[in-house]
């Protein structure tokens, strides 16, 4: 099978959306830019132009409220931020209003809004603008939630997302966009409420997300030089849950270690914590382990944001600790987080 950047799969997506659906269109600050949103939208742009990939001003709250009337009208809007940060000033039209729509009108009005932004680190973002907000909107009935990893799965998703009945929270993590793989021309689905296992194993399980369930394999080739054989699960997405494969998972081989792209407390990884604890306790040979960022704002400065960020060394301590092999754990190598050199 031919390979695509994680950006090039995404844009194939929209660019197969928009061709199947003229109601689909896209808008958001940058869309129509050359660099579109790091290489997503500049090929539905070129296609399609201006009347259904456009700029917007920035006022997110009243882009999200035109958004959503125009999907109670029919249309299929694909709303972008360039950081996930800013969809705080929509919370309330997404929490509100297109989550709360088919359920308060008896199934008789959807809102099939796709809301597509970008998570996650590149050094000199800061405080405001690195945060990761799976939990908050996953914690909402009414919103879909999905996270891809692999370009396959981040050109699946999004088709996934431009064909669900109601909203979808599209997160795309901005270290992945230059990652290679495998993605078939053909749109094929990547049905939302599943994850996948992209890593057989047997000695543990690694429940990751997002750019974690990368990190999760580069700690899986170095384990298994020390004989520790890890099973690797993506989350792929996060509401729905799929909660079936993480407890197969979880049976099949005793310890759970999950990593998430954002805190540890009340977020993602506690969910999968309290589920593996409550559904799958008989099978636990060991205390569920968690993966998150360090719990405060983040820093600026590279050096402090290395520490800040788990990675695949993280993730292998934790792995070891789980099967109490702690000791076993040589001076790990030092590499290069990404090509990105930043700031900003």
């Amino acid at each position: 099978m031919r390979e695509l950047t994680y950006a090039d799969a995404i844009a194939e997506a929209l660019v197969q959306s928009m061709e199947r659906d003229p109601n689909v269109f896209v808008c958001g600050i940058g869309v129509d830019d050359h660099k579109g949103i790091f290489g997503t939208t500049r090929s539905a742009f070129e296609r399609f132009g201006a009347a259904r990939v456009f700029d917007v001003p920035i006022a997110e709250q009243a882009l999200t409220g035109v958004a959503i009337g125009a999907a109670l009208m029919g249309k299929r809007p694909v709303v972008v931020h360039a950081r996930n940060d800013f969809m705080f000033l929509a919370t309330d039209q997404m929490i509100n209003l297109a989550a709360k729509t088919r359920y308060m009108y008896g199934g008789r009005l959807r809102a099939p809004i796709v809301v597509r932004s970008i998570v996650g680190k590149g050094w000199g973002q800061g405080a405001t603008h690195s945060q990761s907000l799976q939990a908050l909107f996953g914690h909402f009935p009414g919103l879909q939630v999905v996270m891809p990893a692999l370009p396959r799965d981040a050109k699946g998703l999004t088709l996934a997302a431009l064909r669900a009945e109601g909203p979808v929270v599209l997160l795309e993590h901005r270290t992945l966009y230059s990652t290679k793989g495998p993605v078939p021309e053909a749109p094929e689905v990547t049905p939302i409420g599943t994850a996948a296992v992209v890593r057989e194993g047997a000695d543990v399980t690694v429940v990751a997300t997002s750019l974690m369930v990368v990190e999760a394999l580069r700690a899986a080739e170095r384990l298994a030089t020390l004989g520790v054989d890890v099973e690797v699960v993506d989350c792929r997405s996060i509401r729905p849950f799929d909660r079936d494969t993480v407890l197969t998972s979880l049976a099949k081989t005793g310890r759970v270690v999950v990593a998430d792209t954002s805190w540890v407390s009340f977020g993602v990884a506690s969910e999968v914590a309290s589920v593996c604890a409550d559904e799958g306790f008989r099978h636990l040979r060991a205390p569920v382990r968690r993966i998150g960022l360090a719990d405060c704002p983040a820093p600026v400065s590279l050096s402090l944001e290395r520490a800040f960020y788990p990675d695949f060394r993280t993730i292998m301590r934790e792995c070891l600790a789980v099967l109490d092999r702690d000791a076993e754990l040589r001076e790990l190598e030092s590499v290069e987080d990404s090509a990105f050199t930043g700031p900003y």
